[in-house]
């Protein structure tokens, strides 16, 4: 599933001529790394965070290492 802020991307794409099916399959393996790249280096962010900044994001501190703990994979 395409993270949203990429969706428009991948909309656009399918809208235009069909890219050749391994072009294709290599596309969404480079959009599925950033979005893992990205959600393992925001969550890794979080610990960083002091409990002010966590209180700001509206989070406790538990959550957040809960949050951080998670593989990079799960949604």
């Amino acid at each position: 599933m395409a993270h949203a802020a990429h969706a428009p991307l991948i909309a656009y794409l399918d809208a235009q001529k069909p890219l050749p099916p391994f072009a294709a399959l290599a596309l969404r393996v480079a959009v599925v790394s950033a979005q893992w790249s990205e959600r393992r280096r925001t969550r890794l962010a979080l610990t960083d965070l002091d409990d002010r900044l966590l209180r700001d994001v509206g989070l406790e501190r538990s959550a957040a290492l809960r949050e951080a703990r998670r593989m990079f994979w799960q949604g």
